[in-house]
């Protein structure tokens, strides 16, 4: 038998085949995590609502049970941005603090039809406004890897979830890097999929392309396993990818030699912290050491910004313009939608299209391209946003993550994956950005760098026992 103390940071992979061979149970899994969750997220802050006792109903009720799917028995976090019905979901706003769904969405659905146990909601920013995980109902997620720092966002109670053992599975969602950037500041992977990979039900802009669902977990395979439950088409989104979620679920294992790979070290130009890029620049010599043929090429990202906050500003008044009470970042947001004119948004369509032919032209060359996740290691966690990086006053709030939101108008699979750390210990990723539909393949890139460099397997200095 497995002791209890070490489940709360065994894979889910490794899990799951235990659970198969009846070697541990459901009830126990459970049990392990919520044990973890009532050590550490007291410091951590990460997971607002936790679920123990229905978590451990339904765990119960799987090992009395047949084997439900790829996820039985496996704990799972929701994004307090997904609605869960009959559990506490407030968008962490507190216009919608008391707020109790009468239904699940999608994502939800899956996971439970998958075998999954929601084990509890993550902690989110406003309707995930920013890369910094804060809001007026639960407060500020803290790092596990400096508790003095952000853990990112808006994702950031997920990824501090996944990081510090309280789950092994957690969802997240991105638009302009809000699952990149917190896998990053907290050492774990998270995959920003094709649009459509994950399909999730909207009643306002179903055919948005710049904010996605996805998987985010401790180690690559993981991501794939999520992603057999929680991928696959659905007709509740148009933008539904046809593809069985089934190829995912095969070994990630590949030989990367003889591929090409472009390292864009400042996407073009961008200010980059200079610790951030000297560990983002150990993953070139990872890829050439591994037999690929590394080069430093940048993609032209011309119109990126300026397609990025076109669209998202016309998202965020259709989407909460007639919502009184918001905080001061949708507020800000919702105004740069009231200033958005049809002009606007027909410039911002060619400037994307035009993106999108470079981009399928650079890939036609390249295989794979390399770049920093976020531009600087994690920050104060007081701080409401980074203003500076490398010397460069930032505009705005949304400045500092375009490392990630340029990435978002592509429409293509970008994964963060553990890179190292910096000399004060403060995690940094990289991101690996494939073709469009790629998502297989970056997974398969991204799962032979982690064999490699094993600086997912470090492990934040908690003060808890079995850390």
């Amino acid at each position: 038998m497995t002791p209890v103390t070490e489940l709360h940071y065994l894979t889910a992979s490794e899990t799951s085949a235990l659970l198969r061979a009846r070697e541990i149970g459901a009830a126990e899994v459970t049990q392990a995590h919520l044990d973890r969750i009532e050590a550490v997220n007291p410091q951590v802050n990460a997971i607002v609502t936790v679920t123990a006792e229905r978590a451990l109903d339904r765990a119960r009720e799987l090992d009395e049970g047949p084997w439900r799917g790829p996820l039985h028995g496996l704990p799972v976090a929701h994004k307090d941005l997904v609605s869960t019905k009959g559990v506490r979901t407030t968008f962490g706003s507190a216009i919608f603090a008391d707020h109790v769904p009468t239904t699940d969405d999608l994502v939800v659905k899956r996971v439970r039809d998958a075998g999954g146990v929601m084990i509890g909601k993550t902690n989110t920013p406003e309707f995930g406004t920013g890369s910094h995980t804060v809001n007026e109902v639960f407060g500020a997620t803290r790092n596990p890897y400096d508790l003095t720092k952000s853990a990112g966002g808006s994702s950031g109670g997920a990824a501090a979830a996944l990081a510090s053992g309280m789950t092994p599975l957690a969802d997240g969602s991105d638009m302009g890097g809000s699952l990149r950037n917190p896998a990053s500041f907290c050492n774990i992977v998270g995959l920003r999929p094709t649009p459509g990979r994950v399909p999730s039900k909207s009643t306002i802009a179903a055919w948005f392309t710049l904010g996605v669902s996805g998987p985010m977990a401790r180690t690559v395979q993981d991501l794939a396993l999520f992603l057999t439950a929680i991928a696959g088409p659905d007709p509740s989104s148009p933008l539904s990818i046809q593809e069985d979620p089934s190829i995912f679920g095969g070994s990630l294992d590949s030989d990367v030699s003889g591929l090409r790979i472009a390292f864009s070290p400042t996407l073009g130009g961008l200010p980059v912290d200079r610790e951030t890029a000297a560990v983002t620049a150990r993953a070139a010599t990872v890829f050439e050491g591994l037999g690929a043929t590394v080069e430093h090429a940048d993609l032209n990202l011309a119109g990126a910004d300026e397609a990025f906050r076109t669209y998202r500003a016309w998202w965020y008044l259709a989407t909460y313009g007639d919502l009184p009470g918001v905080g001061e970042n949708v507020r800000w947001n919702v105004e740069r939608g009231r200033e958005v004119t049809g002009a606007d948004l027909a410039k911002a369509e060619k400037l994307r299209t035009r993106l999108w032919h470079r981009v399928t032209g650079f890939f036609g060359t390249w295989d794979y391209l390399i770049a920093p996740v976020s531009q600087v290691p994690p920050f104060p966690v007081e701080d409401p946003y980074v203003r500076e990086v490398d010397g460069l006053t930032m505009p705005d709030y949304l400045a500092w993550m375009r490392s990630c939101y340029l990435i978002s108008v592509l429409g293509v699979p970008a994964l963060s994956v553990p890179c190292g750390f910096t000399s004060d210990g403060l995690p940094v990723g990289v991101q690996i950005i494939g073709r469009p539909w790629d998502d297989l393949g970056v997974l398969k890139v991204g799962h032979a760098f982690e064999q490699v460099t094993k600086a997912g397997s470090t492990r934040p200095p908690l003060y808890a026992p079995g850390r």
